[in-house]
C-alpha cells in the first residue's frame, strides 16, 4: 500500500485503537505461528478501521498489533550473500544496484499488521509497503532464509521473511 505513509498510518491506527476501547498488545509477528488463520483482503478493503469494526461486532477486544522498521542492515547482509553467490557479473550488479537503491528507506515503517483470535483462529490485517515487497522478492532471489525465531536484534535478517 503506497498510497499511505505506514509511519503516519501506525498513528492513526494507535488513536483508533485507544479511541475505540481496545486492548492494544504490542507483539511479533504472528503470521509465522502454524494455526488456522484468515487474512483479511486489504487489496479490496484497506481500510484497517473495517477489520477492527469486525473484531468489535465479535466482541473482541484484545488486538496483537505489529509494526516493522525497516533496517539497512539486512542489505548489507545480502550484499555479503551476493559476493558469495555463483550469480553471473551482470545479474550480480544488477541485484546489488537494487538493493543500494532501499537504504533511503531506512528507520521507515515498512510493515503493519493487526491480529486477533476468535474461535481458534487467527484473524490478520496486513499492510506492507511495495519497497518492502521488492525487497521480499529480492531476497527470495537470492535464497535468504532468515531465521524467524532470532529476535534478539544480533541477527540483521531476524524478523524478515517471505509469505511467497
Amino acid at each position: 500500500m503506497e498510497q499511505k505513509n505506514l509511519d503516519t498510518l501506525k498513528s492513526e491506527i494507535d488513536s483508533h485503537l485507544k479511541d475505540n476501547g481496545f486492548v492494544v498488545f504490542r507483539g511479533h509477528s504472528r503470521s509465522i505461528v502454524e494455526k488456522p488463520e484468515v487474512e483479511w483482503d486489504t487489496a479490496r478493503y484497506p481500510d484497517f478501521r473495517e477489520f477492527l469494526a469486525i473484531a468489535s461486532q465479535l466482541g473482541v477486544k484484545l488486538i496483537v498489533f505489529h509494526d516493522r522498521e525497516f533496517s539497512a542492515s539486512i542489505i548489507d547482509r545480502a550484499l555479503e550473500e551476493i559476493e558469495e553467490s555463483s550469480f553471473e557479473f551482470e545479474d550480480q550488479r544488477e541485484l546489488e544496484r537494487k538493493l543500494r537503491e532501499l537504504r533511503v528507506y531506512e528507520g521507515f515503517t515498512c510493515a503493519l499488521e493487526l491480529s486477533f483470535e476468535y474461535t481458534g483462529q487467527t484473524y490478520f490485517f496486513e499492510l506492507r509497503t511495495g519497497w518492502y515487497s521488492d525487497l521480499n522478492e529480492l531476497l527470495d532471489e537470492l535464497d535468504m532464509m532468515p531465521d524467524e525465531d532470532d529476535d534478539d536484534g544480533e541477527n540483521p535478517l531476524s524478523g524478515y521473511y517471505s509469505k511467497n
